[in-house]
């Protein structure tokens, strides 16, 4: 058992030893597995800047594998999660730095919200010119382009409408969050009063958005790198086997189609997915500060600095959709 065995230095065990001190107590429950971490958390953060060549030099196979594993790890996490804490802390005091963080990240989701939404204008677009070159001109393959011209079959063009889609999903879910455009059930929110409704999007934000998007996070990361390189990485493999791993570590990027000349990116919807997970994480802890800022100032700050698209004057672009 833990409790027998001698530890012997603080963060990592000393030369000899099986395990350190710090890795002792987190073994001895739950709430000092997240103490112990949240200390160890500045330790990992700095040994992870001071070197870069360990898990970023790529030339190196057990370099790549130190990435893959540490970027879906437990110290990652508690690396992160301390870093919110302080920041969050912080900005509770000095509220005009949480509305910067909120103004800072509702700017980034509507950004990158309005670029990709053109996605879907080109896939209807695309649609269009598959019916026409397959049902008018009758031709098996579409071609773009002069000289050397980008030319595939149109069941591949067909297939590659769904990344539109997934670029629309993925990647506009903060923008659409910050218009208001998401369903939702107001049987009982809408009622309620003003503070109560603050207080009920502080809790969606971090007891629903975070842990689910986290959770998607852990096994999307690996699902994700099991598409890129082999022998595959899977989410319960521990450090030391991914380095033994690491001696037959090569690229493999999954570029099979579904049909034989079909679309052969689906590594990227597996991108995708782990870009939709960091976008979610983003919204809610700008959902968390601005339901804070608003809670502490009252109904007169709602809707304080956010950026909504209109159709015209006073006309919401996603009036009437929840």
């Amino acid at each position: 058992m833990a409790e027998d065995v001698v530890c012997s230095g603080f963060f990592r065990a000393a030369e000899g030893a099986k395990l350190s001190c710090l890795d002792k107590f987190q073994d001895s429950g739950g709430v000092q597995f997240i103490l112990g971490n949240l200390v160890e958390a500045p330790y990992n953060l700095f040994a992870a800047i001071l070197q870069p060549t360990l898990w970023l030099n790529w030339s190196d196979p057990q370099a790549m594998m130190r990435f893959i594993y540490y970027g879906a790890s437990t110290e990652l996490f508690f690396v992160l999660l301390l870093a919110l804490l302080i920041l969050t802390g912080v900005a509770m005091r000095r509220r005009e730095l949480m509305w910067s963080i909120v103004r800072g990240l509702e700017w980034l989701g509507n950004g990158v919200g309005r670029l990709f939404a053109w996605a879907g204008l080109i896939m209807v677009l695309q649609q269009i010119i598959i019916v026409f070159m397959q049902r008018i001109f009758t031709r098996p393959d579409i071609s773009i382009g002069f000289g050397i011209p980008l030319q595939f079959d149109i069941s591949w063009f067909a297939e590659e409408l769904k990344l539109f889609n997934a670029l629309v999903v993925c990647l506009c879910v903060s923008y659409t969050f910050v218009q208001g455009g998401h369903v939702r059930v107001d049987l009982f929110y809408a009622g309620a009063k003003f503070r109560t409704k603050k207080i009920v999007d502080m809790f969606g934000a971090l007891f629903f958005m975070i842990p689910f998007a986290v959770v998607t996070w852990l096994y999307g990361w690996f699902f994700m790198w099991r598409h890129l390189v082999t022998p595959n990485p899977s989410a319960s493999d521990r450090l030391e086997l991914l380095l033994r791993k690491a001696r037959v570590l090569k690229w493999n990027v999954e570029t099979i189609g579904f049909s034989p000349n079909g679309f052969n990116g689906y590594f990227i919807f597996k991108i995708l997915l782990c870009l939709f997970c960091a976008m979610v994480i983003l919204q809610a802890i700008a959902v968390f500060y601005r339901s804070w800022c608003e809670f502490k100032e009252g109904p007169d700050s709602e809707g304080k600095y956010l950026d909504k698209d209109t159709l015209g004057e006073g006309e919401e672009a996603y009036e009437g959709t929840h």
